[in-house]
């Protein structure tokens, strides 16, 4: 059984040109008890046909793709369920875009046909983001995991500075905590220590491959879990990599998966 976990978050909003911090109480976590994160399984599929068979606890899947009705159908087999979504990006499919003006379109990101960086300061945005997260609440997710939060170190096109980031992803969790929903911080670890304490539990892509995992203690150390996903190319790839990436997973207390690049559920490998 999960259970609820007590944290403070922080608003930052600049108000006047100082910065004011608003604290408010989360309303939970994976757990209370920091060694049941660090053991915490996972499994991470946003596209084709949900694999319901895998024995995990967390599994993190797409918010749009995936009906209230399959997200309860986890919920009572013991599951924790992220939904899955850009907060950070637009993808021109989506339905709940209409509301975005074409100045706060930027760059396309590369290799994603379709979609384009977000300038995270528009107002536009945060409805967007506050509408996806509403969704969430409303199909019953557990938490959520907004992507592309980490604008502010990549070409968007506009000019973001780590403050701008700063404030856009604390809103971010804001609203997540309002809506009673824990919220995940995804990749942008160049900002984690102004924001671990806002966000209750981290995903992180090929940090092993990077040898950016030790930048992950500040949740670790926080009691906080932290799910990795390493894209070996295929399957039989893993073998090179399983002993020594699944040592230091072991040693930084991280969740390291290995998955297809497209996270379609055709294979998983767990380090657990």
């Amino acid at each position: 059984m999960l259970k609820a976990f007590g944290g403070m978050f922080v608003v930052l909003a600049l108000v006047a040109g100082c910065t004011e911090y608003v604290q408010e109480q989360a309303t939970g976590v994976v757990s209370d008890d920091s060694s049941e994160n660090i053991d915490l399984d996972w499994n991470w599929q946003l596209t084709g046909e949900l694999v319901m068979s895998v024995d995990v606890v967390v599994w993190d899947v797409d918010l749009f793709e995936t009906s209230a009705e399959v997200i309860t159908d986890l919920q009572a087999d013991g599951r924790y369920v992220i939904c899955y979504f850009s907060a950070g990006s637009i993808e021109d499919w989506r339905e709940d875009v209409g509301g975005i003006e074409d100045s706060a379109i930027g760059l396309p990101l590369d290799d994603w046909p379709g979609e384009n960086w977000l300038d995270v300061r528009a107002d536009s945005v945060l409805d967007m983001v506050e509408g996806r997260i509403a969704l969430a609440a409303e199909k019953g997710c557990d938490a959520v995991e907004p992507d592309n939060v980490d604008g502010f170190s990549n070409e968007t096109g506009f000019s973001l500075s780590d403050t701008d980031q700063i404030v856009f992803n604390a809103s971010i969790a804001q609203f997540a905590h309002t809506r009673g929903l824990d919220v995940g911080l995804k990749n942008s670890f160049d900002i984690g220590k102004q924001l671990v304490d806002q966000f209750d539990f981290a995903v992180t892509e090929q940090c092993h491959e990077y040898e950016e995992c030790e930048r992950l203690g500040i949740f670790v150390e926080a009691g906080k879990p932290v799910f990795n996903a390493e894209y070996p190319g295929s399957e039989a790839e893993v073998g090179g990599l399983w002993a020594e990436q699944c040592e230091e997973a072991d040693r930084l207390g991280i969740r390291t998966v290995f998955l297809p690049i497209d996270l379609d559920g055709s294979w998983r490998v767990s380090c657990s």
